[in-house]
């Protein structure tokens, strides 16, 4: 049976009906009716929310196909249906407040590649990078490019027929699709593609829905032909929706696809494409041309054109200031070196790609020579002040990296108005977007409103987002007054509102685009959707009895966010600015984010999910006069006991079935790594950790906690005594049968064991002392200008000893003087599992110590990632300024000058597997491990991978195993046991090496370990 959610309404009954009846029909996929998919699906990359009435995932066209048999039943007329992709629509393309039928999780197979033919056939939940990816052994590539393109399904940019940098060369999706697979929603499959016109004639005759829409389309595009040629404007990106003007195609063939490009899942559920692809260009460079006026950009960029560049794409300096302080900076900022005197304001990337070097460098001529050749006087009337030049698609792809990321970087802003797309993607003649854009911001400029540009100047289109606090109900009201004035503006230069990103709830202006032509469009939807089922509001209604969405008639996220009070809201601000640009969903299985979200499709699993989650929980605990921050302050105030009986009933209701949604919330929050790789690489900052801590802490009030979590935040306290009976310790968690237990009892496995090494009596034989004031004021100046303090952490020190005293030993060979901090708890796993009261203990206690030595102006380093971070993450948030400085070991060793050393080691050549955190968040830090190699004498190369998925403790809690192992076995598993790199490998988060050991029974070494074992002293 499909569960009863909370209580029930007569139109979710129908809905519940539904998807009861698909389950008996045999329907293969995920039915999700539950409030936490409908809430994270109630949203995308828009000002929008709507709830829809539950979430499918078809796992085949044979599901789709039952999905639209079963609308046509007379009971379920109402039924309404939303394909959706992979949710990054600006304009709610995919919202409803019916049925999401989402195809990404499951029909995302690549299913034929022909390389001699260059053509692919897929499913359309496949994400272009993923397809780019597999393409790539080939030296093809699918054309069409755009800024999401790690997560943006196939599907998805067929629906809104997407297009991005580089359009003008390779045109949009529908330039590239060869042949479409559509479930119609009689349950007919539309195999489309282009017809001659006896094969035209033939599809007319097609029984049910195929034979309608064909004959409707035809007739329409014969009768009316002058009509649409006169009302669809002759620019590169005329992307409006069933595209009449484009039904015949160059050679006169009758193309339906032209129709369903840029649907937007009106008409059909669009399953398979065939496309087709290019070459991957051989050479690649861009020239980065800076201005001191954004407008002199966007002038200049018509005169760059005449060098015949490939593409031009523009952004200003607020993305620009927003992209130096993100983690993207640390890879582009070679190429954009500051101008003395001079502020940029605007850059123009020109690219170039060719097949050769030859044609390449004479392409990168032809512009150089056109700036070499100004005069000063040409300087200040083009605003240029400069260039440079990146060479090679390594290079390339970094900037495009940072551009691509400007969307959600703009989200990034200070303060509560932020950046948002409601009138971004505006298209008109290229020789008018100057003008055209100095009006556009004169009307900004007139309401006192901030915001950011960027785009493809050579295709006349520019991204603006104004930014607005959507929570303000005043503030809330421009959203109607400038998108009236902007399409008024955008008719007066010859354009249109739509230029990249589709319709969706911005529909409502078709009719007065399309004017006497609106009638015929309607025609088109009523041939392939009568009952108004398919994404109901968009693009065009089957007649007049049905309406178009309007823009301030959709329920938007600020309406709902200013149910939270401003004190909640600040109290979890770290996710409450998720704006759903999707980075989160990034399909590339060798990037750090989001690893949850790789290993179960689970959108909930996501950190997007999960904000989501967070924000209609503290919304529904607002709403019943609950202040989150005020219960935190009472929770914490109270003696823990007092709270067990309430906790024990609350329990007890949660095993008999008592509906509560923070339990939804809470699996969501249990299934987080926690490796923060969310906060160093989302644009917008959020930190589920941070925020999941907290909820954890609230939710554990009220329910009682798992013993595991006792037993993980005790550990750093118990390791201490622990070390000193080793054999008793491991003697407990070695056997089978005490694995068992453990798991059943405390939902523990595979619990590290202790090395056995005694530190204190290991220190005295390698003569390094603990560093106490006493110990640090017997040195001499020079001797103390040479130490260098190693901070202790729970697992190195317990688990890894011998990786403790190899560091130490590397650091008296490279000629400092090393001591050892005395332990201390660092906390980490306690805020981890929301024991943020105790966290605070610890981190002022630890700190109290820390900052003791600190005082000597003797440097501290710690040797774990996760663990040292959280000195400049976690205990900033909670002490401030008291918090202790740590450097990571290799961001000090870097600053040191260790070439002197360079002869005492032999050579070596290894690759790095760098941990999460440090990846993500001290991006930079991993570099230095490169210099400091190079320093010695060493190679070490940078591999990507993902997460490892061990993540502290998360691969050892019993409910996280199949999880754990799953993401391991995407990215890492494939490195270390591949037999070319055996023995080349290092890595330097606990977890990554424990993890290999555990999975692939490889020990890994760390970076210091690797340098020791290459000393020849």
């Amino acid at each position: 049976m499909i569960p009863r959610i909370r209580e029930t309404s007569p139109v979710q009954s129908i809905y519940l009906q539904f998807l009861e009846t698909l389950k008996n029909q045999g329907f293969a996929g995920d039915l999700n009716p539950d409030y936490a998919n409908r809430t994270v699906l109630s949203t995308d990359n828009s000002i929008y929310q709507v709830l829809p009435q539950g979430v499918v995932y078809p796992r085949n066209i044979d599901d789709l196909v039952l999905i639209a048999q079963l609308s046509q039943r007379d009971e379920f007329r109402q039924v309404a249906l939303s394909p959706r992709g992979g949710g990054t629509g600006t304009n709610g393309q995919s919202l409803t407040d019916g049925l999401v039928v989402d195809i990404s999780r499951h029909m995302n197979q690549i299913l034929e590649i022909n390389e001699e033919e260059r053509w692919v056939r897929v499913e359309t939940g496949v994400v272009k990078d993923q397809l780019n990816a597999a393409l790539k052994p080939y030296g093809l590539f699918f054309a069409p490019e755009l800024s999401t393109s790690n997560r943006a399904t196939i599907g998805g940019m067929i629906n809104t027929d997407a297009s991005g940098q580089g359009s003008c060369l390779y045109g949009k999706t529908r330039d590239h699709v060869l042949s479409l697979k559509t479930v119609l929603l009689d349950g007919r499959v539309c195999d489309s593609a282009p017809l001659d016109d006896t094969a035209l004639a033939t599809a007319r005759q097609n029984p049910g829905r195929i034979g309608a829409v064909v004959s409707a389309v035809d007739d329409i595009e014969r009768s009316q032909r002058d009509l649409i040629a006169a009302k669809f404007p002759k620019l590169n990106r005329c992307l409006t929706g069933y595209d009449l003007a484009h039904v015949r195609t160059p050679t006169g063939e009758f193309d339906l696809n032209s129709v369903l490009c840029g649907s937007e899942g009106t008409l059909g559920f669009i399953a398979e494409a065939k496309l087709n692809v290019l070459p991957i260009p051989k050479c690649a460079a861009l020239v980065n041309v800076n201005y001191r006026d954004f407008n002199a950009a966007l002038r200049d960029a018509t005169e760059l054109m005449q060098a015949l560049p490939t593409s031009i794409e523009t952004v200003d300096s607020k993305v620009l200031n927003l992209a130096m302080n993100d983690i993207v900076w640390h890879s582009v900022s070679e190429f954009f070196p500051p101008v003395a005197g001079e502020d940029i304001k605007g850059i123009n990337l020109v690219e170039y790609t060719a097949d050769s070097q030859q044609e390449l460098d004479a392409g990168i001529k032809r512009l150089t020579s056109m700036l070499d050749a100004m005069s000063e006087a040409d300087k200040t009337n083009t605003g240029r002040i400069g260039y440079t030049i990146a060479m090679g698609s390594e290079s390339v792809n970094k900037i495009w990296g940072m551009r691509k990321k400007a969307v959600g970087l703009l989200g990034n802003a200070a303060g509560e108005a932020r950046p948002i797309p409601f009138v971004e993607d505006t298209a008109v003649p290229p020789e008018n977007l100057a003008d055209f854009i100095f009006e556009f911001r004169e009307l900004l400029d007139s309401h006192n409103l901030a915001y950011g540009m960027f785009g493809h100047v050579d295709a006349g289109v520019l991204h603006v987002r104004p930014a607005i606090d959507m929570k303000d109900p005043e503030q809330e009201k421009l959203i109607r007054e400038i998108s009236d004035k902007v399409v008024a503006l955008t008719q007066k230069y010859n354009g249109l509102l739509w230029g990249e990103h589709g319709k969706g709830v911005r529909s409502e202006y078709a009719p007065q685009f399309f004017g006497e032509l609106y009638p015929e469009i309607q025609k088109v939807k009523a041939a392939f959707d009568p009952f108004n089922q398919l994404n109901p509001g968009k693009i065009a209604t089957p007649n007049n009895d049905s309406e178009l969405l309007s823009i301030d008639g959709v329920v938007t996220r600020g309406q709902q966010d200013r149910k939270i009070p401003v004190q909640v809201w600040e109290g979890y601000s770290e996710g409450m600015h998720c704006n759903g640009n999707g980075l989160c969903y990034n399909w590339n299985p060798n990037d750090a984010m989001c690893p949850s979200w790789k290993a179960t499709r689970e959108r909930v699993h996501s950190p997007k999910g999960r904000s989501s989650l967070m924000r209609e929980w503290l919304k529904q605990l607002s709403e019943r006069q609950v202040n989150a921050v005020e219960l935190t302050q009472q929770v914490r105030s109270r003696p823990f006991i007092f709270s067990l009986p309430s906790r024990i009933a609350h329990s007890i209701g949660k095993k008999q079935g008592k509906y509560d949604f923070s339990h939804e919330v809470n699996n969501a929050m249990q299934g987080c790594l926690a490796c923060k790789s969310c906060v160093g690489q989302c644009p917008i900052k959020v930190d589920v950790p941070e925020f999941r801590a907290k909820f954890l802490e609230l939710y554990y009030s009220r329910y009682l906690r798992p013993l595991k979590d006792y037993f993980v935040g005790s550990l750093e306290y118990l390791m201490p005594t622990l070390a000193r009976v080793p054999w008793l310790y491991n003697g407990l968690m070695k056997p089978v049968f005490m694995q068992k237990i453990l798991a059943k009892v405390a939902g523990m496995v595979d619990s590290p064991l202790l090395t056995g090494v005694n530190l204190d009596r290991a220190l005295q034989a390698a003569s390094v002392r603990y560093a106490t004031p006493q110990n640090i004021a017997t040195l001499n100046e020079e001797t103390k200008a040479k130490t260098v303090i190693l901070v202790q952490d729970a697992f190195t020190s317990y688990f890894e000893t011998q990786l403790v005293l190899d560091s130490l030993k590397l650091l008296k060979i490279l000629g400092f003087n090393p001591m050892l901090a005395p332990f201390k708890p660092n906390g980490k796993p306690l805020h981890v599992h929301g024991f943020l009261k105790a966290f605070r203990k610890a981190a002022n206690n630890n700190a109290d110590m820390l900052n003791v030595l600190t005082k000597t102006n003797i440097p501290l380093v710690g040797i774990e990632p996760s663990m040292t971070l959280a000195y400049r993450s976690e205990y900033q948030k909670v002490l401030g300024d008291k918090a202790p400085e740590v450097a990571l070991v290799q961001e000090w060793l870097a600053q040191q000058n260790l070439t002197p050393y360079s002869p005492e080691f032999g050579k070596s050549h290894y690759i790095l597997l760098a941990h999460c955190t440090e990846k993500t968040n001290a991006a930079a830090s991993v570099t230095d491990w490169q210099t400091v190699y190079q320093a010695l004498g060493q190679e070490l190369a940078l591999k990507d991978t993902g997460c490892c998925g061990m993540a502290g403790t998360y691969g050892h809690e019993a409910a996280n195993v199949e999880t754990s192992k799953t993401i391991y076995s995407q990215s890492w598993q494939s490195i270390v046991e591949n037999p070319e790199l055996d023995g080349k490998l290092t890595a330097t988060g606990y977890s990554c090496r424990s993890q290999a050991k555990r999975l692939s029974d490889v020990r890994l070494p760390h970076p210091l370990q690797v340098l020791l074992a290459a000393y020849q002293g």
